[in-house]
């Protein structure tokens, strides 16, 4: 397909900036790699419409996929509960009177703290940070789209630094089928130093944290928020232990079912399944819990939990489009076609920052920076083993390029997962963090640069 492959994700995104509308521009971008696939050409058209449902339709045959999906709804049920049980407006008043959250800084920096120590699992990361902000943040105004931003950009970096989890488990097991100059383990830790993209957005979430300092779109998007927040219906206080006891069965349960799966290694354990299992529990103890308050009955809180879920159906849709786009590039060959065109005539000390490049392409497209680690990693390994590259060096650029890309696209899970816990609008939520994302990607490649000079 050559430079055709790269044509529905380009599409995807003009649709998106277009039509300011999510859903209707990842069908196009399925549509179009389908027909490709199919053969270009009028009589293929009925073909690939058949095969881009097929496609959608497939997404729910990979395990992984369809627990994502399930767990994606299963978390509206979950936020529907906490809600309404008056857990939320019980936790915020817990923590302004006690001086932890008193503050739109203390606010923030708590936020950022709590999806920091969750590095098991990104999503867990975010959900986590994100539940148990959201009421912190509309009581100072902060802003629902400043919300997305942390919880986003504290998430997938601090997973790709600290490696005690399916992140590192997953990259582990893409080096070890390679001669390395060290075994892939200490290749893997060596890269953290190197790691730019996510050490510079740490420090960059930290410092609006601690400043309350915003920038771009950002700005704009709370001085909007802060006039006019939409405000969810506030539920009386009654005690902070409705949202805190499940919040802590759905961190202890990803823990435990991590390990779990993983046959005792926290590490290979299966992400996907930990965290639909803790989704699926911390669900069934906030239900119990509001069934023995007394307040509700057994058909009040089925209704609650519907009504929970069918909030988040318009984003767990583009979700399940997000997915069945990535599996028409991966067949399409996209990914591969961009990592291709970096094979040739590049100068050593261009090495790391085109890497980075390629990686954020490669993601931006794709939505996916497994996918993208999946496809560089055979392309990086070879061009260490022929030039003598360090090691590290060249694989942290990889890390970051496709996490860096994931940041800035609206077709990423993580984004839509981002929107979903903040209860910020998707789109809202990629043209705010954008700016962010280019910032420190821009540090990044600089960085990579002038090291290369140094040690290459």
């Amino acid at each position: 397909m050559d430079w055709l492959s790269v044509l529905p994700p380009i599409m995807a995104i003009a649709v998106v900036v277009w039509r300011k509308e999510v859903i209707s521009a990842l069908f196009a971008g399925i549509f179009l790699s389908e027909w490709l696939l199919a053969g270009p050409g009028v009589g293929s058209l009925g073909t690939a419409w058949l095969n881009s449902l097929e496609r959608i339709v497939g997404v729910f045959t990979e395990g992984g996929n369809a627990r994502l999906l399930i767990f994606s709804l299963m978390i509206g049920a979950l936020l529907a509960f906490v809600r309404a049980s008056g857990g939320v407006t019980a936790l915020v008043s817990l923590l302004v009177n006690n001086g932890v959250a008193s503050t739109p800084r203390r606010t923030a920096l708590l936020t950022s703290a709590v999806g920091g120590a969750i590095f098991v699992e990104s999503n867990l990361s975010i959900l986590t940070a994100g539940i148990l902000s959201r009421g912190l943040f509309d009581k100072f105004k902060l802003g629902r789209a400043r919300l997305a931003y942390i919880i986003d950009s504290t998430s997938a970096p601090i997973c790709i630094l600290i490696l005690l989890n399916g992140w590192g488990a997953f990259v582990l097991a893409l080096l070890s089928d390679y001669d390395l100059p060290a075994a892939a383990a200490v290749v893997l830790w060596g890269s953290i130093p190197f790691n730019f993209y996510a050490i510079f957005t740490l420090m960059l979430v930290f410092y609006t944290a601690w400043t309350g300092k915003v920038y771009g779109p950002l700005k704009t998007s709370i001085d909007n928020v802060s006039e006019a927040q939409k405000v969810e219906v506030e539920v009386a206080a009654t005690s902070a232990s409705f949202l805190l006891v499940p919040m802590l069965v759905l961190i202890g349960g990803m823990v435990g079912f991590m390990y779990w799966t993983g046959g005792g290694d926290l590490a290979q354990g299966s992400g996907s399944k930990s965290v639909l299992y803790a989704t699926a529990t911390a669900s069934l103890v906030a239900y119990i819990m509001m069934l023995m308050q007394g307040k509700h009955s057994h058909v009040q809180l089925v209704k609650i939990g519907f009504e929970g879920m069918g909030e988040l159906l318009p984003l767990v849709s583009i979700l399940l489009f997000s997915l069945a786009l990535g599996s028409s590039l991966n067949v399409l060959g996209t990914g591969v076609y961009i990592a291709s065109l970096v094979s040739d005539f590049l100068p050593v000390v261009l090495i790391a920052p085109v890497l980075f490049i390629t990686g954020a392409i490669i993601s931006f497209s794709t939505g996916t920076s497994w996918g993208t680690f999946a496809i560089l990693i055979p392309l990086g390994v070879p061009l260490i083993q022929n030039l003598g590259l360090p090691a590290e060096f060249v694989l942290a650029a990889i890390l970051g390029g496709g996490v860096f890309g994931d940041h800035c696209s609206p077709i990423s899970d993580t984004s839509a997962v981002s929107a979903l816990a903040s209860g910020c609008d998707l789109l809202e939520h990629v043209r705010t963090q954008l700016p962010y994302a280019l910032f420190t990607g821009a540090l990044t490649i600089v960085a990579y640069f002038l090291l290369g000079l140094i040690i290459l």
